[in-house]
């Protein structure tokens, strides 16, 4: 699950004039410990999952959840309504198929009211980037904290996640409220991906939103060249010529790889994900067994939570985090691996039992993927230079030791085998309790699993 920079970082990378020393590979850290599964679960808020496929260099339908009846391609279509509260997560790329066609790729959202009644959908929270000029894959420091005004990201999946968690929404890309009318169809995204200008031209966009329907609809993502109007300039497709396709045209391409059956002792593929994924947010209390609070650890110790563990990179723990799909296209994931957009929200009672004060902190960390551990711990690299795994915004608050509030927004960069560092640092007084707070919404282009560990320093 590379993300898709690389092909531009690779189209980008300069020709050695001559050969180089071998760089001697980092050296592995084995950090004995206990991996925990997450308490809690995902909610069962539908999320229209739209990333497949990523690289769209044939038009047609990316995801329609539209009945295929009078559809001139009904495999295309999954016939699954949306109803209530739901999100749309879609994460699409965009190359010029020849080196003299620079036409933007534009994608499109048409939302469709099937009933007798009009239907009223309103934009809880939206956001869409692209990655040029919105958002640039900048190298940028591992660990940088910020305000909620002046965000830090590198992508275009570090800032949609970045504005979900400060609470920011484009009003001006979204409309606030759509009444759509019996049997008619409105259109909630219609946005390019531009390559024109770009060397090489290669660009992608990446959009999550959250709506609440007050009646059952139908949601379609499509993609299209723009069309050129007489004088040669590219305008924005219209809602007819977005329906035309939706009835006409059959999945977009060119396809992605196809996945592994779950089960499977083959090389595993896990493709990527086009259907209706069940879960939204992961909320959780970290507790104890038959206890309200959180028990640190022994001083010089540390136990982790596994966060977005999958099938096959579980970490020990026997969890798969991943959400499940109501429906699916047969060529594409099976569950929704990644859980690209789903917002974390946990809460640790940290509780100090001992009879001193005790210093604890709180990281999020990428250890070598594992399914069941080859070492009693997690195993993390000493000079990390593989891709970059995880790229994207933490929230962490918490009550310091004044008693006053704090809240953090960290903007975090790890790669494969990277030890966190601390999040949080919290003095907790002897048999006291203190809460920390963490959210992250899981960014598209990041590469699971991670955890998030809890550590007691050693007593001076």
């Amino acid at each position: 699950m590379l993300a898709w920079f690389s092909v531009l970082m690779l189209a980008a990378a300069p020709v050695a004039a001559s050969a180089s020393p071998i760089a001697q590979a980092p050296a592995e850290i084995v950090r004995p410990q206990e991996v925990r599964p997450l308490p809690g679960g995902l909610d069962t808020v539908p999320v229209f999952n739209s990333n497949s496929p990523e690289l769209v260099l044939e038009p047609g339908i990316l995801l329609s959840t539209f009945p295929p009846g009078g559809m001139a391609h009904p495999e295309a279509h999954l016939d699954y309504a949306l109803s209530g509260r739901f999100d749309i997560f879609a994460h699409h790329v965009a190359r010029a198929p020849q080196p003299d066609d620079l036409t933007s790729l534009y994608l499109g959202i048409v939302v469709h009211n099937p009933g007798r009644e009009p239907v009223t959908v309103t934009t809880l929270q939206g956001a869409s980037y692209l990655s040029q000029p919105d958002a640039p894959f900048f190298a940028i420091d591992d660990f940088i904290e910020h305000s909620p005004w002046t965000p830090a990201f590198a992508g275009p999946g570090s800032r949609v996640s970045g504005d979900f968690l400060a609470g920011r929404s484009q009003s001006d890309r979204f409309p606030t409220q759509v009444i759509i009318p019996p049997g008619q169809s409105a259109l909630l995204m219609n946005e390019p991906i531009p390559v024109r200008t770009l060397e090489p031209p290669l660009n992608g966009r990446s959009t999550l939103i959250r709506l609440q329907s007050s009646g059952p609809v139908h949601v379609a993502s499509l993609a299209r060249y723009a069309p050129i109007t007489w004088y040669g300039v590219e305008r924005a497709p219209t809602l007819a010529e977005w329906e035309a396709l939706l009835r006409e045209s059959a999945v977009a391409g060119p396809r992605d790889r196809t996945p592994t059956p779950p089960g499977s002792t083959d090389a595993f593929i896990y493709g990527r994900v086009a259907g209706v994924a069940i879960g939204s947010q992961w909320r959780a209390t970290l507790t104890d067994d038959d206890s309200p609070h959180l028990a640190i650890p022994d001083p010089g110790a540390a136990f982790s939570y596994g966060i977005s563990t999958l099938y096959q990179g579980r970490l020990g723990t026997g969890q798969n985090q991943s959400a499940n799909l109501a429906v699916r296209y047969p060529d594409t994931a099976y569950a929704a691996h990644g859980n690209y957009g789903v917002q974390y929200s946990l809460t640790l009672p940290l509780h100090n039992p001992t009879p001193v004060p005790q210093r604890v902190t709180v990281a999020l960390e990428t250890p070598i993927k594992e399914d069941i551990l080859s070492t009693p711990g997690l195993r993390f690299l000493n000079s990390p230079t593989a891709p970059v795994f995880f790229r994207g915004p933490v929230r962490v608050s918490h009550r310091d030791e004044t008693g006053r509030r704090r809240v953090r927004f960290i903007h975090l960069v790890q790669r494969r085998g990277q030890m966190g560092r601390p999040l949080v640092d919290v003095l907790i007084p002897p048999n006291q309790v203190q809460q920390v707070q963490v959210d992250l919404l899981y960014p598209a282009d990041s590469t699971p699993p991670q955890v998030l560990t809890v550590q007691t320093l050693p007593n001076p």
